[in-house]
């Protein structure tokens, strides 16, 4: 692949859409993919703890048995890497690992709204308290492994390349077919390539649908 394609964000933003078919005889390097998940990874994530694990499929046996996992669905074998995106439920687990360094520099002031890194600590530890199975494990897990893989989508899109998110597949099958250690939750699949077809036109809700300013009025709180 070229050198990155040097284009204006807002163009990134507006012309990235979910590609369905891909150039099967188009191919990524290892570096080019390291490249694009190590961009993903910059994403912010809650108290920076990452929560996310990737998985780049390549090999043409191995998308074949995602195939059927997948729905049968093409882009799984024609796109160049196929990366599943991993929320991690034991994310708490990473601050050692994330935080040594900053204390050790003597830079606890990196601690925004904490006057120390052992509270900080002590509040993660608070919030992950519950087990394995807890809402907030899961909901931290696929809320924040979600913003690395948009950041996945756009870094493809800025290098020329093209993607597809895809959440049509049996997550307890990939699990189990591709030993996923029970700390890990499959969020989503993206398939990132070149395009073989323009990706299928789409509209967007004007932004004033979508805007609603400083609250909802008490009325509208009515479902009927």
């Amino acid at each position: 692949m070229s050198s990155a394609v040097q284009t204006d964000f807002f163009t990134i933003i507006r012309e990235r859409h979910s590609v369905r078919y891909f150039d099967a005889s188009y191919k990524l390097s290892e570096q080019e993919i390291k490249e694009l998940l190590e961009l993903a990874g910059s994403a912010p994530s809650s108290w920076n703890l990452q929560h996310w694990k990737f998985i780049a499929i390549t090999e043409a046996a191995v998308k074949e048995k995602l195939l059927p996992i997948a729905n049968g669905q093409k882009q799984i074998v024609d796109a160049s890497v196929i990366v599943a995106i991993l929320g991690d439920l034991q994310a708490n687990q990473n601050v050692e690992a994330v935080y040594r360094p900053v204390i050790q520099a003597g830079t606890e002031d990196a601690y925004a709204g904490y006057s120390s890194h052992r509270i900080m600590f002590d509040q993660i530890e608070e919030a992950y308290a519950a087990g394995i199975s807890s809402s907030y494990r899961r909901d931290e897990a696929i809320r924040n492994a979600s913003l690395a893989a948009m950041q996945l989508m756009l870094a493809a899109k800025a290098k020329g390349l093209d993607s597809g998110p895809m959440v049509g597949f049996d997550a307890d099958a990939f699990v189990k077919a591709f030993n996923v250690p029970q700390r890990y939750v499959p969020v989503l699949l993206v398939a990132i390539g070149k395009a073989a077809k323009p990706a299928r036109p789409t509209s967007r809700f004007l932004v004033e649908q979508t805007i609603i300013w400083n609250g909802f009025e008490p009325e509208d709180r009515c479902s009927c």
